[in-house]
């Protein structure tokens, strides 16, 4: 039995004809194509980040900035503690005498030098320097012009009286009394301490120009020089003093602060301490030099 086979092909756009497409089908078909296209994940590149960025830069200039400081602070160091040296070379040098006419200017080179001084206390312009402490006991200093005989006057620091003898302070001694002391300058004031207020004898710092104006200033032979009365006793003869309120004069020592040893330290501690870290931040940025990989659920 024979079976008929058409040899009967369509033609192009035979089955177009017989069955249209409509053509706003065929436009739904591409975009659902092309969606199934972009949902396809493709080979993802790490998007590599820079090793120069605001937060590596500030991060890389603190310990620099760290280390400058604390090069600063040992040249400083060094500064402060050759002066001290220089200063307490002062100090073992015999006192001098100073002149009838104390040049002014060549103060500063004398400062922290011993001086012997002759005269008798101008007790009427005594002034009161407070607050004060010496080991504990809190007081005052007693300021007095020293008149020397064919000299000009100069300020004393007889040195620290407590608080229980400066209502009845008594000035015992009247007759000609000679002192060695030590040459100083000014104090520097800080923020804290008030201002001097002489019209009404509070006096919170040392201001030479204005003592020396309030004692009678040139018109009575007042000079602007300043002298510690030296003490140089021992520890029972202070409290002698002290619990008679007798004036006890400071000790023979420089005085000046010198903290720099612990700036350096912490300066350079710093320097260090930011250098490692941001060594660390170098080396994990290289070993991970790409953000993570998306996830797709």
């Amino acid at each position: 039995m024979f079976t008929f086979r058409s040899t009967l092909r369509p033609f192009p756009g035979f089955l177009h004809q017989l069955h249209p497409i409509p053509r706003y089908a065929s436009r739904q078909r591409s975009f659902f194509f092309r969606a199934l296209k972009s949902d396809v994940p493709t080979v993802y590149k790490p998007r590599r980040e820079s090793l120069i960025t605001p937060t590596m830069l500030l991060i890389g200039f603190i310990p620099v900035f760290a280390f400058a400081l604390g090069t600063w602070q040992l040249q400083r160091l060094k500064w402060k503690v050759n002066l001290i040296d220089q200063l307490e070379e002062k100090l073992q040098l015999q006192p001098l005498s100073l002149p009838p006419r104390i040049n002014l200017s060549a103060i500063p080179e004398f400062v922290y030098r011993k001086v012997s001084l002759k005269g008798h206390w101008d007790h009427a312009h005594t002034l009161i320097l407070a607050p004060r402490v010496r080991e504990g006991v809190h007081g005052v200093h007693i300021i007095t012009p020293l008149i020397r005989k064919n000299g000009s006057t100069v300020l004393v620091d007889r040195g620290f009286v407590s608080n229980d003898f400066v209502s009845n302070f008594q000035n015992e001694e009247d007759g000609e009394v000679e002192i060695i002391g030590m040459l100083r300058t000014s104090q520097p004031r800080n923020s804290f301490t008030p201002d001097n207020r002489p019209d009404e004898g509070k006096w919170y710092w040392t201001d030479v120009e204005t003592m020396a104006e309030y004692s009678g200033g040139e018109k009575a032979g007042v000079q602007p020089v300043f002298v510690e009365q030296i003490f140089e006793g021992h520890a029972g003869e202070a409290g002698t003093r002290l619990s008679k309120g007798i004036p006890i004069g400071r000790a023979p020592t420089i005085d000046l602060r010198n903290a720099h040893l612990s700036y350096v330290i912490t300066w350079y501690a710093l320097s260090g301490l930011t250098a490692f870290m941001f060594a660390r931040v170098i080396i994990n940025k290289k070993r991970f030099t790409g953000r993570n990989l998306p996830r797709f659920n």
